[in-house]
């Protein structure tokens, strides 16, 4: 046991560390400060990638990251593990996107690039103010943990063609995220935990959406969003008031780790 930290508080970002416009209030900045000072560690546990965050850690100054649904995960800074996914089978993936007629985004902790562009690959990085890239031999030149193909009624087709190899759940109306099978938030969380050697300390995680709820068995204490889903409050330990209302500062304080008014 890592006997110098005092507890995990994992975080969520859409509609819980973010606001409504993605960017993360002011006194949760303040928050996070705190509980660092108090020896407490603070995560982030997102479907994201360290690339496309970078601006958060920065402002808040965490540094420990489960990202990409668990298939990447940096500690202190440091890339911990990452899930590689074989190259044959991306190349596998790759050919049957195609006669779909699927656009496949790859990624790693580094960046992205896309088979193609379609129109919806153009709104969905418009609404992640990212740029993109066009390069079908992206995954030949660099490690890839992660992908995106982009369909909005494909996943039942996806997951039999790919059943025990990847991983597929949709990320939102345009695409779904893809991992190598059994690698999800919960297991990338877990794995951090066991890998640090931080298992048996106290664990807290803010979220609001189904996709939290694996994060939330995994830990000792569920703290769920004032806006967050009906199934996760069903299962909450605390609900605190909403992403925009300070339900990250209110949370903290009453598991007492920060400071009270």
């Amino acid at each position: 046991m890592n006997t110098d930290t005092k507890a995990i508080v994992f975080f969520d970002l859409d509609g819980t560390l973010f606001d409504d416009d993605k960017h993360v209030l002011p006194q949760s900045i303040a928050a996070i400060n705190e509980m660092q000072q108090n020896h407490i560690l603070p995560v982030i546990a997102t479907g994201r990638n360290v690339f496309e965050i970078q601006y958060v850690l920065d402002e808040t100054g965490i540094d420990t990251v489960v990202s990409a649904n668990g298939s990447y995960v940096q500690y202190h800074g440091q890339e911990l593990f990452r899930e590689a996914i074989d190259q044959q089978l991306i190349e596998e993936f790759t050919a049957f996107a195609k006669e779909q007629g699927d656009a496949v985004a790859y990624y790693n902790n580094k960046g992205f690039a896309l088979t193609e562009s379609t129109q919806d690959v153009v709104n969905n990085y418009h609404v992640l103010r990212l740029d993109v890239t066009i390069d079908p031999d992206y995954f030949r030149k660099q490690p890839i943990n992660f992908m995106n193909v982009f369909n909005r009624d494909k996943e039942d087709l996806y997951n039999q063609a790919f059943a025990g190899r990847l991983s597929l759940v949709r990320n939102n109306l345009v695409c779904l995220d893809t991992m190598k099978s059994g690698v999800t938030k919960r297991s990338g969380l877990e794995r951090l935990l066991q890998e640090t050697q931080l298992t048996g300390i106290p664990t807290y995680a803010f979220g609001d959406q189904l996709n939290d709820l694996e994060m939330f068995a995994s830990v000792d204490t569920a703290i769920v969003m004032g806006n967050g889903h009906p199934r996760d409050k069903a299962v909450a330990d605390y609900v605190t008031t909403t992403n925009t209302t300070d339900g990250i500062v209110n949370g903290l304080r009453h598991y007492h780790l920060i400071a009270s008014k």
